[in-house]
């Protein structure tokens, strides 16, 4: 079963920073870089914060205005939203589940489409692993020159995520070119036309 990401995180930077508006838990996790890395998308985060509030997990401390600005909600954690957070992140942590890469199905149908399209398919994904190797770099040393405290700037732990992502990447880059290398050697021939014997469609065009 998948894990409820947003709700986790959402919940983690309630917990965090409390009292807390949700304008500032979704900059928080922006900063973060989650939207990338943990696939947060920046408008589901109010819904989360409504759906936990509704379930009882975050109450709203305060409601405030500031001049013609819309009236921000302050939340924080309930003792219930303390206790589904320690769940959730303990199921978390313990999490070792395969990661289900969209990609493994276009490997696997690699004979239907034309040998060269692979081969530029494949320079294409090493060329964006390349450039995001260097973001994360960039990103985890930007987090670690700040202060680590999270009034203030991005939490240190956070470029232990990036380090993981950036560790899925290199895989995939590694991936990517020893496989343009096996097609392109001829090593890995899947063009033949026939598998097992059997004629096979062409690729499509």
């Amino acid at each position: 079963m998948a894990l409820p990401t947003t709700r986790l995180l959402v919940l983690a930077v309630v917990r965090l920073l409390q009292p807390v508006h949700g304008y500032d838990v979704r900059r928080e996790l922006l900063s973060w870089d989650a939207d990338n890395w943990a696939n947060v998308k920046p408008g589901s985060v109010y819904g989360a914060l409504n759906t936990l509030e509704r379930d009882g997990l975050i109450s709203v401390e305060g409601v405030g205005q500031e001049g013609a600005r819309p009236e921000r909600r302050t939340y924080r954690l309930t003792g219930d939203g303390e206790k589904e957070f320690a769940s959730m992140l303990r199921d978390a942590l313990f999490s070792a589940d395969m990661v289900k890469h969209p990609y493994f199905a276009a490997v696997a149908l690699f004979p239907q489409a034309a040998k060269p399209e692979v081969v530029a398919a494949l320079n294409s994904r090493i060329l964006k692993f390349e450039a995001d190797l260097l973001y994360f770099d960039n990103e985890i040393a930007r987090i670690l020159a700040g202060s680590g405290d999270p009034r203030e700037a991005i939490p240190h732990h956070v470029a232990d995520s990036l380090r993981l992502a950036a560790a899925h990447v290199r895989a995939d880059l590694e991936w990517s070119r020893t496989t343009l290398g096996r097609v392109e050697s001829g090593e890995l021939d899947a063009w033949s036309g026939f598998m097992g014997g059997v004629v096979v469609p062409p690729p499509v065009s």
